[in-house]
This record gives structure tokens, sequence and C-alpha cells, in this order.
């Protein structure tokens, strides 16, 4: 019998839940019922920006996550996400409250602008960072072949862009882990960390992805998952924007590089509602990959709003769009306010409805969706589970109506727990 508390689960494929309001880890834990073994869970998992944007601290998350599976007797074995960690600070606090699963997020230190620079600026800020990147004379002309056949070439240019652009990043990413295993290590508490570097504007290159893990795992970090910028868009609340097969032949290249250095899973980061592309990603990285999701629990819980008080869920629509053109700016969405209607008399609940919960999946071949709806409302979840009239209101629908909670997250789980075997 396992332990009821987080721990580790090492290369086994992996599941994220995030829970925004507190409520929703009994449905999770209903899908991962329904769709039976093969997948491990991280039930608390939430971000330190997600925190803050909520209200809600390190303890309480945790807290709420672990109470419901105590209540559900969760007896398999599942882990605990500290998610997108920039500081020595938000490691402290989450490794204090028994967190597991600590994805470093050294974005802040990319240069975004760096895959635009021409090859006079890359040299000219190559200059001024040559003493902290003295790996480069290291890769240049270094010539690896994949697992799966596919040759990477580390030429003066492309390896001279990555130092450029993730030097930094890659440097703060080692810092932090080093404080993770020292944390951790004292404490005589388990871990392992996952890195993100998907939060660019461009694609992560083979070369770049190599680099950045050769050089974390050679300093000692323990890493079991990377989150890479994958080619395609990956919007939040909607699916995969792009062409899946050309997906599947790049993620099948990233999965030989973490085979080959690792091995290590590949982490889809902004992972909530991408079915289409979930077999893929099973496909290419045999099974080792981790699905990071948040924001889909949260239009769950709007649903519910949508279903049992209508009118309330015509208030959360109006604040939203009053909100949204300020609260996207963190994101990438396509959604314009005039891509959906306003709640007003003549739009019925089930327009409404349609409009801001569904028709998130791409068409065949990935060719387009009509959910702006939903990037309206995801991308204003702070603002309003914040504001002292609409957050309470939310909570206090939920909780009233908490067996209706959980069978949409259950039915909406479901899914995409099957798409991922």
């Amino acid at each position: 019998m396992s332990t009821p508390y987080p721990t580790t689960i090492g290369l086994a494929p992996s599941f994220g839940f995030g829970d925004r309001i507190g409520l929703a880890t009994p449905g999770h834990v209903a899908a991962m019922r329904q769709a039976g073994e093969g997948v491990t869970a991280m039930f608390a998992q939430q971000s330190i920006r997600e925190m803050t944007r909520t209200g809600r601290s390190p303890d309480r998350v945790m807290g709420d996550a672990m109470s419901a599976l105590l209540g559900a007797n969760w007896q398999r074995p599942h882990a605990a996400d500290a998610d997108h960690l920039k500081t020595l600070a938000d490691i402290d606090m989450t490794a204090d409250v028994g967190f597991t699963f600590f994805t470093l997020d050294p974005s802040g230190d990319v240069d975004q602008r760096a895959d635009d620079y021409s090859a006079s600026d890359v040299d000219e800020k190559f200059a001024t960072l040559r003493e902290s990147a003295r790996w480069v004379p290291d890769y240049v002309g270094r010539d690896v072949t994949l697992p799966n056949g596919t040759r990477l070439e580390f030429d003066e240019a492309s390896v001279k862009r990555a130092a450029v652009k993730y030097g930094a990043a890659i440097d703060t990413a080692v810092a932090l882990g080093a404080h993770v295993a020292k944390v951790q290590e004292a404490a005589g508490r388990p871990y392992e960390i996952e890195l993100s570097v998907d939060e660019t504007d461009q694609p992560t290159t083979l070369v770049e992805h190599y680099i950045i893990a050769e050089l974390c795992l050679s300093q000692g970090m323990k890493l079991v998952s990377l989150a890479p910028r994958f080619v395609g868009k990956l919007e939040k609340g909607v699916d995969y924007i792009g062409d899946v097969s050309a997906l599947e032949a790049s993620l099948a290249d990233h999965a030989a590089i973490a085979k080959s250095l690792g091995p290590y899973k590949l982490s889809l980061h902004s992972g909530s509602d991408k079915l289409s592309m979930y077999p893929a990603l099973a496909r290419a990285t045999e099974g080792r990959f981790h699905v990071k999701t948040a924001g889909t629990s949260y239009l769950e819980a709007v649903r519910v709003a949508a279903l049992e008080e209508p009118e309330l869920f015509r208030d959360l629509i109006r604040f939203a769009r009053e909100r949204y053109d300020t609260d996207r700016a963190t994101y990438h969405v396509h959604a314009t306010l005039a891509s959906a209607p306003e709640p007003s008399s003549d739009v019925s609940d089930q327009q409404l409805q349609d409009a801001y919960l569904e028709n998130w999946e791409t068409v065949p071949g990935g060719a387009g969706f009509t959910a702006a709806g939903r990037q309206i409302l995801h991308c204003t979840f702070g603002s309003t589970l914040t504001d002292e009239l609409l957050g309470p209101a939310l909570r206090e629908c939920l909780e009233s109506n908490l067996g209706s909670y959980t069978a949409v997250l259950c039915e909406h789980f479901s899914r995409h727990l099957e798409a991922l075997r």
C-alpha cells in the first residue's frame, strides 16, 4: 500500500492537475480512477504566479489537495508540483510544505530577441558573456547522432546564438537546482526537478535543447523532466494549433535527446485541452512524458456556474470582458472581445455556453477553432477569484454543487487521459 503523501515518481508518465480554487481534487481523483493505471498524477500543482493571482499559499494548495486525497482514500503514488519557481524564496516556501517535484523557470534570464539578432549582433552580445559561457568552445564543431538517427551539427553560429539566448538562464537554473538539492537533502526529503524553457516566442532548437540539458546534468541537476518550446502554437484553453504530423517528427527528435542524455521526460506545459497532440506526444516519447494542466479545471468550474446558476455565469462573463485586455498581457492568446458575444438579453444561456465553454478542439488537420470565449475566461481567472463579490459567489456555487463539479471534471479529464494511452 502506497503512502497518501506526495513522493517522487521518476520516469513514469505523469499528468498534472492544477487546482486554482481548491475544490477540484475530487474530480481529478474520479478521472484518474476511471482511467485506471498507466499515468501517475500530480494533484497538488500550482505556480507561484498562480498563487499570487488567486491569493493562495503553498500551504493552502497542499492542504486542499491532501485533505481531498485523504477523504477519497487515495493510495496510489502521486507527486506534488511546485510550478514555475524563479527564486530561492520560491523554493523554500514550497519545499517546507511537502512539494516533491520542483519546476524551475529561468525564463526571466532568456534573451527573447536572440533569434532575431543578425550574425554581427550575436558576435557583439557573445563578446560580453564569453567568460561566463566558457562551455562554447566545447560544443563548436561537435557532431552528434541521436538514437533515432537524427544528426545534430554544432556550428559556431548556432552555439553562440544558444549562449546569447540561454547562457544566463542556464546559470540561473543550475543555481536554483543546487538550492533545491541543498534544502531537500538537508531535510531528508525526496525531490525531482523539471526545467522549463518553454516560455519563449520561438521554438527551442535541437541544438539548444541538447546544450541546456547536458550542461544542467553535468553540474549535478536531478533532472527528471524538461519542457522545451515546441513547434506550433500552444495557446491557453484550446487545442494545439499547427500541423500535428510535423509536431510528431519534432517531438521524436526532442525525445531522442532526452533518451540519449538522461533519460528524462518531455514535459508539455499549457497542456490543457491539447487532445489532438496527446497521441503524438505519447508515441514519440515512448511513454516518457509529463503533461501540465491548470486553467481547464477553472473553466470547468465556470461550467458549473453556467449549469447551476446562469445569472452568475453571465456576471462572470461581463467581468471577464472588462478585465480581458489587461489580464491577457502575460499570455499568448488569439481571442478578442469582438470574437465572443456580450451576455445581453437577446443571447440565450445555451448560446453563451457554446461561445464561452465549447468549440475548443481543432478541426481535423489542426486548421482552426472558435474558442475565443474560453480564452477570455481563462486569462481573467485571477481577477475573478480575488474579486470581493464574484470570487466568493463562484466558490459558494461550487461548494453547493460539488457533485456537479466533480462530474464535469471527471468527464473532461477522462478524455484527456484516454488520449494519452
